[in-house]
């Protein structure tokens, strides 16, 4: 079982959809969290990318330096980087690094924000260009002098000049949950990334992707991308859950809902779909202690894990059974929280990082 956090690049804060309790994340709180997150034993944290969120690969060099032993997993972008350049970066930073690099590939689900980098690909068209893109990305990674022309992407002599630490190449981490996506996540993926659902929504996907990337002679891993909200009582961490939504009104939910309307990604519609669009606890629990109320009022993975340490602990060992062994977890404001998930839940899943 790999635990992860999360960085906050777009800014934190206590409360969802208000700017009242809201934190900004500069390099001082941001190596905060990063010298907590390797006291505290987290295998790596996630850096999130786009238009709203700082730099992910200049921020993860500065935090990598202030660490020991915690990993980045940083975004690939087909589309708006070059698979050389990128394949160049990568080296470098896990030479620098000492072998703590991890890389997570997002071929982009808004429209809009890939308008901004150039990128007027269609929603198959980009998982065609991302194909392309990690094709040579793996063939440079791996030593090799790249001759490649496909629709997308054409590259002569592509290299690196030093190969990086982990071999062939740091892993690569992939989520995408439409046909398109899936074939590209079971050719190229290391790790494939679901977002939270219901154990048996999960297990039927794990199936699923098994079975694929069976077809193209390869294994794969699986994780999930959840928030955290974790009291040492289930009623306080519920409590805790109200609240972290308390300035959430229709009109908010709206503008969100408004918003991922035009996204053309599938993961992040059945994300929207999950909740009813109140804040009614009843209905937001969509199966025991997982809660789409985040989803209310942020982009991306809405869902959370609420509970007691051990309610908590329990349901990640559910998700593990079904094949799940890598956890991307979060919580409001990120300092704290994993602190909190750290010192409450680390003790029950003990057994289960054994290796550590």
């Amino acid at each position: 079982m790999n635990i992860l956090w999360f960085f906050p690049t777009a800014g934190d804060g206590h409360y969802l959809g208000t700017t009242e309790g809201s934190r900004t994340s500069d390099i001082h709180y941001l190596k905060q969290i990063a010298h907590g997150l390797d006291y505290l034993g987290y295998d790596g944290a996630l850096l999130p990318t786009g238009s709203n969120c700082e730099d992910s690969w200049v921020i993860a060099s500065a935090l990598a330096s202030v660490t020991n032993r915690l990993k980045f997993l940083i975004a690939l972008r087909p589309g708006v980087m070059s698979p050389t350049l990128s394949a160049r970066m990568a080296s470098t930073f896990d030479q620098m690094s000492n072998g703590r690099l991890m890389l997570n590939i997002v071929t982009g689900g808004n429209p809009v924000e890939q308008a901004t980098y150039g990128n007027y690909l269609s929603h198959d068209k980009r998982y065609e260009l991302t194909d392309e893109f990690l094709t040579i990305w793996r063939d440079v990674m791996e030593g090799k002098k790249v001759d490649y022309k496909g629709e997308h992407v054409d590259v002569t002599g592509a290299y690196i000049p030093s190969p990086p630490v982990q071999k062939p190449y740091p892993p690569l981490y992939f989520g995408g949950s439409s046909p398109a996506g899936k074939k590209v996540g079971a050719k190229h993926a290391d790790v494939y990334l679901l977002w939270g659902e219901p154990p048996a929504v999960i297990k039927t996907k794990i199936d699923e992707m098994k079975e694929k990337a069976a077809n193209e002679g390869r294994n794969i891993r699986f994780g999930i991308r959840l928030h955290v909200i974790v009291r040492e009582s289930e009623d306080e961490a519920w409590e805790s859950a109200d609240k972290l939504i308390k300035h959430v009104n229709d009109d908010t939910i709206k503008a969100f809902q408004d918003k991922f309307a035009s996204f053309d990604s599938t993961a992040q519609k059945t994300q929207s779909s999950l909740h009813s669009g109140t804040k009614d606890r009843g209905a937001l629990e969509i199966a025991p202690n997982l809660w789409a109320g985040i989803g209310l009022a942020r982009e991306g993975a809405g869902t959370a894990l609420v509970g007691s340490p051990e309610i908590v602990a329990n349901r990640l060992k559910e998700y593990k059974e079904l094949g799940i062994d890598t956890f991307i977890l979060s919580g409001y404001p990120h300092l704290e929280e994993a602190y909190t998930f750290a010192e409450l839940v680390f003790p029950h899943i003990q057994k289960e990082r054994s290796k550590r």
